[in-house]
């Protein structure tokens, strides 16, 4: 499975982005999903898990009630709405898959990265 993230940018405080990830391969659908996050000097962190069938979902504590994940199945895509967006959340984001969905909150179970999207909050 090979993921493409994208949607990054800059962003004032409070504002809103979407960011995509793009499977492909003939078994992406069926792989549970999770955004990590990464500032450089700090280890990465979870951010937000949806299982393959889009019915369960999970967030970090810092994200709960701001971002929102979603997939389309039909053109294997995973998005991460962020709203209200604070200075906090800059970062560099990656997408990646994992069949493990016990364990979608710990980076090492996932098998498969996307190459990342910064995203950068500031006025």
């Amino acid at each position: 499975v090979q993921l493409q993230a994208s949607g990054g940018g800059l962003m004032q405080p409070g504002g809103s982005l979407r960011l995509s990830c793009a499977a492909s391969g003939r078994t992406s659908s069926s792989y549970d999903m999770g955004w990590f996050r990464q500032v450089p000097g700090k280890e990465r962190e979870f951010v937000a898990g949806i299982d393959w069938g889009g019915g369960n979902t999970v967030y970090a504590e810092p994200v709960k009630g701001r971002f929102t994940i979603s997939r389309d199945n039909v053109n294997d895509t995973v998005y991460l709405q962020m709203n209200n967006l604070k200075s906090e959340d800059t970062a560099v984001y990656y997408c990646a898959a994992t069949r493990q969905w016990r364990y979608v909150r710990f980076g090492p179970r996932y098998d498969h990265w996307g190459q990342g999207t910064l995203v950068t909050v500031s006025s």
